[in-house]
């Protein structure tokens, strides 16, 4: 790399911060360019969309930006309401207006700009004059389908003030609740306003933190931000505030309980009682906030429930649950909204996200805004205003590739992955596989994340700096987190420090209303979520039930792994690197993810500029810049061919199946070993398989065809491992390697925690042995390239690349005798099982009796013939054909690995008792391809029963469908005679 190579493009500036966060933004980036240039005004309030080519031929997309008409007309007129000192305002509202644009002025609780013209255009929208509003018409929220209109629902009128996270929402809410409040108290015949608020939040962690809009709580808001000016105070406390979860929404249903009294179905009059209950009583034409909106939405009217299943259809198994977790939240939340319009009435609805659009699988376009957004201050206007801290992405790396490698990190590990272990719509990547090829950058984001730690500690920050894994599957998630704690990356974030969030536990817990019992354990977690960056209980003292915590769980906490993008309501201010392991198909989600770690932790001005100093947020693996899809052309839409949902059945759930996944095989070697290391192949370390140093960069905008140095703005930036080189010597890596691989000859025992038994005593003879075979090999096959650095090989690509090929080439020594063949089991997927069965096929399908599955699927006619004569044999307990359930074994032909997939398994369960699990092959010709099948399945067969802790197995190939019956009775006759399988040696222990 030249030294050209490395210096900022000319156009760049230093600071990306244009605005005071206090002042109507009056500069702005424009990105459409091949450098951003600074634009003198303010950005037109919009969106980026896709629009797909009619051209088949052309893979790319149009990325456009959609203006959002509605927001740019209103925000002008506000504009000019303002600069006329709003007329036709109440006395109490202009009292009001001043307050706050003092505030915003010269007040030490100082209002940001956004938080202002937010509630500006809501008031607006009630007060300003019918020749100020001429022409402005905001959709309402119709009620669409039969049902509401039989029950009589009303539309809801909605207002959406769009506000980027960190923005201070919850400020704008107890604004408006303030204005709406003192209002009603002031003039009780003005029937525009209300003193009854109610606040729904999307789970229990937000309901806890909206609490503060309660006027009469001691650490309220209007308080803490002197939002009111003194002779208003005690009129404000008049006011009734309720918060709650969209969960209290769901309507209660006894009509299926056992018992004498059955109140049936709960009616709406009932409903809205339970709901509001005391705090707001018989109180009518409430005020309703909707925090994080965009969870807050009806299904698509014209989209037919057979349009939405194949849509739903085509997503991958987490976004299809998602889709359907949003719909049914959505579908509460909307469904008690208007319960309570119909039997107390709403006067008005505001709703605030800093993402009020749709997502997959809701029935609208993808990343189309909620049509009453009324005003706008999105991410990039809070980038440029410093209300946020400024992600920083890679822009280049030493691999020598034409983009970074951890900007499109997944597509690059997918890349890498052969094929049967990639992540399809059908099938989850194998994680530590995903995790080999990742880590890397895991850890030069780690080794950046020390260097602020130590900055923290000098600062004196009460907290540690966070950094956030989001990753695809709780798999993967779980074996990153037990990586990261066992020390695999650096020593600061190994232990307790880290911890990985069970996103179906953590939503089961968020799911409640903080009343009742709850499940410790699922508090716990919530609890540790929730005050993660946070020093101090508020108001210094921990919730009822948990006065044994001293201080906050989350308090110490270094490093979170998630599945999804974690919790609604995560607010920590103190994360600063985020790494995405997952697919990111939208640009939407992309922001949302990376919004979980752009809250500021302070908001001191440079006092040479006046502008907030800066602060970053490093993000690998989470792409700012739109995908390419493959266009099509439009054609006659024809209705789906009919199709069968295999899946295991519950019900049946006794018939199941489980195999053990085995990676490989291995010796069980006892005493003495030999292996001769010089004729095994070299291995290199370079920056071509994994960078060694990457370019950062800020980024703010839509970047479009714009890559490498030339993307983004500000300073660059460069990131390495040497926090991870320091920590992990090459002695301490080949002391690791070496015990894998003896923990791997002693059948997976951990021999630190064995008992002093004889085998535990032998394999520790092994240990020495292996090590000095490790340290041989690392000194003598290891190659390092010129940039590159030999520490590099404590990372899982290269560690277990070592691994494999000395597990493979030890050998027990030759005095020792025949040596029992084991098998190497995956560690985080011990087990495969039929329980993981579920798809649809278009293919024919055939019911099964004696199946776990639901369904034989016929890609021939002998498929139904075999699970024919399965279902009548009397030997046979249960069986699956093998469908998608990733059973398979691996061999070599012709120098190369293939992965053979048998026909079926089948449990035979024989007269005795005795059960014998077959791995069948229904085969005519032969060839000697086939041959090389049989011969891995009887390799794998031996390791397995050798092991002895997964039952008895047994391969067989059967040459025809009609020749099965009599097979099977050959089979069941032979094993009854020989009996199960007997070991010389006592088996080594489960690898569990």
């Amino acid at each position: 790399m030249t030294d050209a190579d490395t210096e900022a493009p000319r156009n760049a500036v230093d600071n990306p911060i244009l605005n005071s966060p206090f002042e109507e933004p009056r500069r702005y980036y424009d990105f459409s360019g091949i450098t951003p240039r600074i634009i003198e005004g303010r950005r037109q309030a919009g969106y980026h969309g896709t629009l797909r080519t009619d051209q088949m031929r052309d893979a790319a997309i149009r990325h456009e930006f959609f203006p959002l008409p509605i927001v740019n007309e209103v925000r002008r007129r506000v504009s000019e309401w303002r600069a006329r000192n709003y007329p036709g305002v109440t006395p109490t509202t202009r009292d009001l207006l001043d307050h706050w644009n003092r505030s915003r002025d010269s007040s030490e609780r100082r209002l940001f700009f956004c938080q202002v013209e937010a509630a500006e255009t809501l008031i607006w929208l009630i007060e300003a004059s019918a020749a100020d509003r001429q022409g402005i018409e905001i959709p309402v929220d119709e009620p669409n389908d039969l049902e509401s209109a039989r029950k009589g629902y009303k539309p809801l009128g909605r207002y959406c003030a769009k506000m980027a996270t960190g923005s201070g929402k919850t400020i704008v809410m107890a604004m408006v609740c303030a204005w709406s409040i003192l209002n009603k108290q002031s003039q009780r015949q003005d029937t525009r306003f209300t003193d009854a608020v109610l606040v729904v939040g999307p789970n229990l962690t937000v309901k806890e933190r909206l609490g503060v809009l309660d006027p009469n709580r001691a650490d309220n808001y209007y308080d803490a931000f002197e939002l009111v000016p003194r002779g208003y105070r005690d009129l404000l406390g008049r006011g009734r505030v309720f918060v709650t979860n969209w969960h209290a929404f769901a309507v209660k249903d006894d009509a299926s309980r056992r018992g004498i009294v059955q109140r049936g179905r709960e009616s709406d009059v009932a409903f809205v009682r339970r709901v509001l209950g005391k705090d707001l009583g018989s109180s009518q034409q409430l005020l309703v906030f909707n925090d994080e909106a965009h969870h807050a939405y009806r299904p698509a009217p014209d989209k037919p429930p057979e349009d939405q299943q194949q849509e739903l259809a085509a997503l991958s198994a987490d976004e299809r649950r998602e889709a359907e977790d949003f719909a049914e939240e959505a579908t509460v939340w909307v469904g008690g909204l208007d319960r309570i319009n119909k039997v107390r009435g709403i006067k008005m609805v505001v709703d605030l996200s800093a993402t009020p659009f749709y997502i997959k699988g809701t029935g609208y376009p993808e990343g189309t805004p909620l049509p009453w957004i009324v005003s706008d201050f999105g991410l990039v206007d809070a980038i440029e205003s410093g209300i946020t801290k400024v992600p920083r992405i890679p822009v280049a790396d030493d691999s020598g590739r034409p983009d970074p490698k951890y900007f499109h990190l997944w597509r690059a590990v997918m890349g890498r992955l052969p094929q049967a272990e990639r992540e399809t719509n059908k099938r989850r990547a194998k994680p530590e596989s995903v995790w080999r090829e990742s880590q890397g950058a895991f850890n030069t984001l780690a080794g950046t994340w020390e260097e602020t730690r130590k900055h923290f500690e000098a600062s004196g920050y009460a907290v540690p700096p966070v950094i956030i894994v989001v990753a695809a599957s709780t798999s993967l998630a779980q074996v990153i987190a037990e990586s990261v704690q066992r020390g695999d990356t650096i020593d600061g974030l190994k232990g307790d420090s880290t911890f990985g969030i069970d996103s179906r536990v953590l939503a089961e817990a968020e799911a409640g209303d903080g009343s009742g019992t709850v499940d410790r354990e699922k508090e716990r977690l919530r609890l540790k979520t929730a005050t993660v960056g946070k020093a101090r209980w508020p108001g210094d003292k921990p919730p009822q039930g948990w006065e044994d915590l001293a201080e906050p769980p989350g308090k110490n906490v270094r490093c979170v792994v998630s599945v999804g993008m974690l919790t609604e309501g995560w607010d920590a201010s103190n994360v600063t690197q985020i790494l995405g392991l997952r697919a990111f198909g939208s640009q939407l989600l992309c922001e949302q993810v990376v919004g979980r770690g752009l809250r500021r932790m302070r908001y001191d001005p440079d006092p040479a500029t006046g502008l907030l100093i800066p602060e970053y947020c490093d993000v690998f693996g989470i792409p700012f810049e739109v995908i390419p899809v493959q266009g099509t052309r439009p054609t006659v839409q024809k209705p789906p061919p009919p199709s069968t949902l295999v899946q295991a059945l519950e019900e049946r759930k006794h018939l199941a199946i489980e195999w053990p996944r085995v990676e490989g095989f291995i010796r069980d070697v006892r005493s003495r070993l030999r292996c001769d290391v010089d004729k095994l192949p070299p291995l290199r370390i370079e920056p071509q398989v994994e960078p060694t140093s990457v370019m950062v960069r800020t980024q703010m905008g839509w970047v479009v065809g714009v890559g490498g140095l030339n993307a983004g703005v500000g300073q660059v930036e460069t990131l390495t491992r040497e926090q991870f080189h320091e920590e992990h010597r090459i002695q301490r890596t080949a002391f690791e390697i070496a015990r894998e691989i003896t923990e791997a000859f002693a059948g997976g025992r951990n021999l630190a925690q064995e008992a002093e038994s004889k085998p535990a005593i032998a394999q520790r003879l092994l240990f020495p042995q292996v090590l000095a075979v490790v340290e041989r090999f690392v000194h003598t096959r290891v190659d390092v390239a010129p940039a590159a650095a030999i520490e590099d090989l404590a990372l899982a690509k290269y560690r277990d690349v070592v691994i494999d090929r000395l597990v493979a080439a030890i050998e027990p020594a030759t005095d020792e005798g025949e040596s029992a063949l084991l098998p190497r089991i995956e560690r985080h997927r011990p087990f495969g099982s039929t329980a993981e069965v579920q798809f649809r096929t278009t293919k024919g399908a055939r019911g099964t009796i004696k199946s776990h599955v639901s369904h034989v699927v016929q890609d021939s006619t002998w498929e139904g013939s075999v699970a024919y004569y399965l279902e009548q044999c009397p030997f046979v307990s249960s069986y699956a054909k093998n469908d998608r359930l990733d059973f398979d074994i691996i061999y070599e032909w012709q120098g190369a690995p293939h992965r053979y997939i048998p026909d079926f398994l089948v449990v035979f369960e024989l007269e005795d008792g005795r059960r014998v699990s077959l791995v069948l092959e229904v085969k005519g010709q032969e060839t000697e391809q086939d041959r090389a099948k049989w011969t891995a399945a009887r390799q794998w067969v031996r390791a397995v029963n050798n092991h002895g802790g997964f039952g008895v197995w047994e391969h067989c190939v059967c040459k025809s469908p009609k020749d099965l019956p009599s097979d099977l009775r050959e089979w069941a006759r032979a094993w009854a005679l020989t009996g199960t399988p007997k070991r010389t040696t006592p088996p080594p222990p489960p690898l569990l």
